[in-house]
């Protein structure tokens, strides 16, 4: 290691460790034990740091998010434009440095991170998509499409099912050009890894199919160099390196628990000083260092130069592939597809998982770059896309991908995919099993990927298989999300206004779809895109009561109102297959559809009545179901559990007459 490389490296150690002291929060440890790995990745890495969104370059992801300071040291010293200010405003209030990285925030950070395990399985999306982009673009002589993937983890992200969720799958791909990069430092907050934590991680992934390779000491650069190397020559499997460090190196608290998660302290921060000879003051970066830097950027810059020109050629040999290509990264859905009939043409009961099934595959003719799959469901949820493929270790191109009973590794993969760049990402399973995947959905949302989440089986039309796969809370717990688009459509038009929508969208959406069949509707249409609307009217001036419902349950307030119309009760239906966007609509449409002087009001869903306290007021009444469900025929829990016609009736009757007494005189 040269002297140059060895001050820098100090200096990432210091720039980090002064940060979380001056923020008094963060964690030290892993930054300064990892310094040494980690520049000589992002040395050899190919990226552009005066255009981070470069499509050629590799793609980095630090799994262990709350080493978010090594990311930020580097992304200044490399010259990404994050600021000395910014790191001395780490985790504060509008710095452009928060507790753990953000994608969209930071410009440099690939994906946001923290929750652990997480970032490996993003990392195995973004093999898996570069793999798929490449073997659709890439010509002999254009390597349009040729990055490495690299993660950096901890022992936490190895700990969390979902890496080994996502590594099982990585290993089965064959995902070559995929190098995980282990910061064994065998530190965790509780104390030692020998606490919990003795297995042999080597073997766990060499089972899966990787490659592995041991440093044994943190500070020897020339063997995490020579270890990359091998692992990028490995074109045929993924690779883990695993690397033995010291947490918090050189310092009082190394080897020790408390380096992980708290600031080093004055009295270790000046011993960090005398170990290291540092003379420098806080956040200072040496000019030689800076020298040092500016050198490396600019080699960086010929090759992003070299790509350009290389693209540029492409462009010209392959006119229809480059118009291809920019149809793929274009996010708004062509108009020949919304255009089409055969969108909104089903006349005959289905159940809305068929209906998705179908147009889904509608989509893939018009929408090429669709890449997604089920977790070992998609005869049942109807997700695959006929005739495209698999994707697998010797097909690069099928567009459909077995994900296995991976359910969190899943989501979380597609998450990776769509940071990508050039896809579509969708993804499947039960509603009932959003259980699983739901932190992966939630870090979809902070990120807004527009992700698609096709959820069937959503109610306790599941029947037979009980309540163990009966979802009831589960609709509540996705709509009370930020940032999440749940659809639960009421048959075959409202599934297509709704996946039309979940795909031009800025963020996930969750469609939540029927086991049973439905029926279809007349009144049924663009009113979707509202979220909510009035679907039949009473014939006679001002409603008397109003009933909302959603997906399968429309059928019982719309057969409700007829009863209610010929008792001389007039009666709104409104269809509400999305609440968070008729949230969003302005207070003149919310008023014309749910006025304020109509009080008696029923909701209706065959889930927690939690979600629809806001529309029925103090006066409404809920026709739902707040215990788990049970194993019998769907028809026979309908009835059992109360979603009749008659029952939603007497919700009606009991609404108004609650109205009727408030409104007499004391």
């Amino acid at each position: 290691m040269s002297n140059i490389e060895q001050k820098a490296i100090t200096t990432i150690r210091f720039l980090a460790a002064e940060a979380v002291q001056k923020a008094n929060s963060g964690h030290p440890g892993l930054p300064i034990g990892a310094a040494p790995m980690a520049l000589t990745l992002w040395k050899q890495m190919k990226h552009d740091p005066k255009d981070a969104s470069w499509a050629g370059r590799d793609r980095f992801v630090l799994s262990a998010g709350h080493a978010s300071m090594l990311e930020y040291s580097l992304l200044h010293l490399f010259g990404y434009g994050l600021s000395i200010e910014e790191l001395k405003s780490f985790r504060q209030w509008g710095s452009k440095t928060p507790g753990h990285p953000e994608f969209g925030h930071t410009v440099g950070v690939e994906t946001t991170t923290g929750p652990l395990g997480q970032g490996i399985a993003n990392a195995v999306g973004l093999a898996m998509a570069e793999a798929r982009l490449a073997a659709e673009f890439n010509r002999e002589g254009f390597p349009v499409v040729d990055n490495y993937t690299y993660a950096l983890t901890g022992d936490g992200c190895l700990m969390e099912g979902v890496a080994s969720e996502a590594a099982s799958l990585a290993g089965h791909l064959g995902l070559g050009k995929l190098i995980l990069l282990y910061d064994r430092n065998e530190i965790t907050i509780e104390g030692s890894t020998n606490l919990a934590f003795t297995e042999d991680v080597g073997k766990r992934f060499e089972s899966y199919g990787w490659t592995v390779q041991y440093v044994a000491d943190g500070e020897d650069t020339a063997a995490i160099a020579k270890a990359i190397d091998n692992a990028k020559a490995d074109k045929t499997h993924p690779s883990l390196i695993i690397v033995r460090t010291e947490i918090a190196h050189g310092t009082p608290k190394a080897n020790k628990a408390s380096a992980h998660g708290e600031p080093l302290g004055a009295d270790a921060l000046k011993a960090m000083y005398e170990f290291y000879q540092w003379n420098e003051e806080p956040f200072a970066v040496p000019e030689d260092v800076k020298a040092y830097f500016s050198e490396l950027q600019a080699g960086y810059s010929k090759q992003h130069t070299a790509y350009d020109a290389m693209f540029a050629e492409y462009k010209k040999t392959y006119p229809e592939l480059y118009e291809k290509w920019v149809a793929w990264h274009e996010k708004k859905l062509p108009d020949a597809l919304k255009n089409d009939p055969r969108l909104f043409s089903s006349a005959d009961p289905k159940a809305t998982r068929q209906v998705s099934g179908e147009v889904l595959n509608l989509f893939a003719e018009f929408v090429p770059n669709l890449f997604g799959g089920s977790a070992d469901l998609a005869p049942s949820n109807k997700t695959e896309l006929k005739g495209k493929g698999f994707f697998a270790a010797d097909d690069r191109a099928g567009a459909n991908i077995h994900f296995g009973i991976r359910e969190f590794a899943m989501a979380a993969i597609c998450n990776g995919i769509q940071l990508y760049g050039g896809f579509r990402a969708y993804c499947a399973t039960f509603l009932v099993f959003t259980d699983y995947l739901k932190p992966a959905l939630r870090l979809s949302a902070i990120m807004h990927q527009p992700v698609v989440y096709v959820m069937t089986h959503d109610s306790i039309g599941v029947g037979e298989d009980g309540p163990t796969h009966q979802p009831i809370e589960h609709l509540a717990a996705l709509r009370a999300t930020p940032g999440v688009l749940v659809f639960r459509p009421a048959d075959a038009i409202e599934t297509a206004y709704s996946y039309i929508m979940a795909f031009e969208a800025d963020k996930p959406s969750v469609l939540a779809l029927t086991r049973q069949n439905l029926p279809q509707y007349a009144e049924t249409g663009e009113g979707t895109y509202k979220g909510g609307y009035i679907m039949k009217d009473t014939k006679s001036g001002k409603p008397d009561v109003i009933l909302m419902a959603s997906g399968s349950e429309v059928e019982l307030i719309y057969k409700a109102a007829d009863v209610l119309e010929a008792d001389r009760i007039k009666t709104r239906v409104v269809s509400m297959p999305c609440l968070d966007l008729f949230d969003d609509q302005d207070a003149g449409y919310k008023e014309a559809v749910l006025p304020r002087s109509v009080r008696a009001r029923v909701a209706v869903e065959a889930a927690t009545a939690y979600s629809w306290d806001r529309y029925i007021g103090l006066d409404g009444a809920t026709v739902c179901i707040d215990h788990f469900g049970a194993s019998a025929p769907a028809g026979v829990l309908f009835k059992e559990f109360g979603f009749t016609v008659d029952h939603v009736v007497a919700a009606a009757k009991a609404s108004l007459e609650k109205v009727k007494n408030w409104n007499k005189p004391l």
